[in-house]
């Protein structure tokens, strides 16, 4: 079971959870976003950028919650570059140090409250969130607490990382990128780099990725997803998701 809704203090993220079937692993597309996780089994993590699919196992009954970053704003959470996360999972404490313990108490005390309250879902709790237990939402919102805070007392997001973004996502090329934020082709790949844990290229190979599997599930043709997305063709769709994602579009569209 996977369930997720709109944070309400970062703009563009993410609040999930899901339980673990155990068995076969859970498939997890590269998105260019970072995530601060939490494990009934586990803990505290992070959960760097990936490249490629991540395959996720867990023990059958394993919750996690997470809180999922939108592109460029992880670094200013974590305190450190995305690239040194890049395909990795990490405990929490290995970047915040003592300050994770606190975390944790925060986290187990939200989520007993939570889960000897009376049932119910709290007003305002709308779309897929109010499929959350009570126990996964008061994890979450502490998650977000956190990240909010830390996201604050760093200053806010690196302005840039927005906007070379959206511009990758709306299909824009990589030197019209670099010309729009006002750097040369070295200076952005650096700072995606930073900002993203890859260079633009990768980070908007990935992105169109992602809207040509948005499209195709709505029931668009491949070939006109391919066509829309600014692929060659499908053929090239095919390659390009078969290599980031290790399924082609056709089988990852019926396991979703």
């Amino acid at each position: 079971m996977y369930r997720e809704g709109a944070a309400e203090g970062i703009r563009g993220a993410v609040r999930w959870a899901s339980v673990s079937r155990g068995g076969t692993p859970a498939r997890v597309l590269p998105d260019g976003c970072l995530d601060l996780l939490w494990s009934s089994r586990a803990g505290l993590l992070v959960a760097g950028p990936d490249r490629t699919a991540h395959l996720s196992t867990g023990t059958a009954g394993e919750r996690w919650v997470g809180l999922r970053l939108p592109p460029g704003v992880g670094p200013a959470v974590f305190g450190v570059p995305a690239h040194e996360l890049r395909d990795l999972r990490v405990p929490l404490v290995d970047l915040w140090g003592r300050a994770v313990a606190d975390l944790a108490d925060r986290v187990d005390a939200a989520r007993a409250a939570a889960e000897a309250a009376p049932a119910g879902v709290p007003p305002g709790v709308a779309g897929p969130a109010r499929g959350l237990t009570a126990g996964s939402r008061a994890v979450a919102a502490v998650l977000e607490e956190v990240a909010v805070a830390r996201l604050r007392a760093a200053g806010g997001p690196d302005p840039l990382g927005p906007r070379i973004a959206a511009r990758l996502t709306a299909g824009g090329t990589v030197a019209a990128t670099a010309a729009e934020v006002g750097l040369g082709a070295r200076a952005l790949h650096r700072r995606s780099q930073l900002l993203f844990g890859y260079g633009p290229k990768t980070l908007a190979r990935i992105l169109r990725m992602r809207r040509a599997l948005d499209l195709a599930g709505t029931g668009v043709p491949l070939a006109e997803v391919a066509a829309r997305t600014g692929y060659a063709d499908q053929a090239h769709l095919t390659r390009d998701v078969t290599d980031l994602a290790g399924l082609p579009p056709t089988r990852l569209l019926t396991s979703i």
